[in-house]
């Protein structure tokens, strides 16, 4: 069976990155069933032919007019879905679609009729939010990493920055790959709007989002990186929660420690 990613290796290239993704949250079990969700912006890697591509299922309202997504691509991980298949088998699993020209509905063009994530209006708000602002942050990955959402039914730690600074402190490369923090949004419905629109007001100030009781959201310029800056803030929850369960309270970097390295790094904080 033919795919639209064959002869477009900058197209494969960017789905073969999601699967590759996809299987590095199975395996660290943040992906339990169908968890989690992908969407990637590969407008850049649409040619002529794809733009004359008929769609293959009915056009789907989006809810909300989204202005900057007119004309736009998305790689997106199918509705019930599990993320260990998408690994294996991603255009089976999850489906390429196309921003209509009054940017109120999608509809999906290859390679099977695999309708989108649940979640796709609120991914599709944030992609708009960003290209609106003029930000590059072509992925957004929802995901359930263990030790971040335990951190998140305490809260001390969703006071603002909090959780930020005690991540930051646990080991340098926390502060250096996930520069600007961790921003909290209280418990929502999971898939309302209400979680969208909370999320979207935290995408001024950070890349990463946790959502308490629930998950976390990150947006970056691809999906790799995505799933890097959840990857170090994960592993200094980790640290601390080991060093809890070792019996004392870590001490971590000092705030002249961090500041050293947000001047010597040029970090934004």
């Amino acid at each position: 069976m033919s795919s639209i990613l064959d002869g477009r290796p900058a197209l494969a290239y960017e789905v073969e990155q999601v699967a590759e993704v996809a299987g590095y949250l199975w395996q660290k079990g943040w992906a339990e069933r169908n968890g989690g969700n992908i969407t990637v912006n590969v407008t850049d890697c649409v040619d002529d032919e794809i733009r004359e591509m008929p769609a293959i299922a009915p056009a789907v309202a989006m809810g909300a007019i989204l202005p900057y997504l007119k004309g736009c691509y998305f790689f997106c991980k199918g509705t019930n879905k599990r993320m260990r298949d998408l690994a294996r088998r991603p255009m089976e699993n999850g489906s390429i679609i196309r921003i209509t020209e009054d940017c109120a509905h999608y509809e999906i063009i290859a390679d099977n009729p695999v309708k989108p994530t649940s979640e796709l209006p609120s991914h599709l708000a944030m992609h708009n939010y960003l290209l609106g602002k003029g930000q590059d942050c072509k992925a957004a990955l929802h995901t359930h990493p263990i030790e971040l959402v335990a951190m998140s039914h305490t809260a001390k730690f969703l006071e603002k920055d909090v959780l930020t600074n005690l991540l930051w402190s646990m080991i340098p490369e926390t502060k250096a790959f996930c520069p600007r923090g961790l921003g909290i949004v209280p418990y929502q419905l999971p898939g309302s709007q209400r979680l969208a629109a909370a999320t979207l007001e935290q995408l001024d100030d950070y890349d990463v989002t946790l959502w308490e009781k629930h998950g976390v959201c990150a947006v970056a310029a691809d999906i790799m990186e995505a799933f890097d800056q959840v990857d170090v803030l994960n592993k200094s929850a980790q640290i601390y929660i080991n060093a809890r369960a070792m019996g004392f309270e870590p001490d971590g970097m000092t705030q002249e420690q961090m500041q050293e390295m947000t001047e010597a790094f040029n970090l934004p904080k």
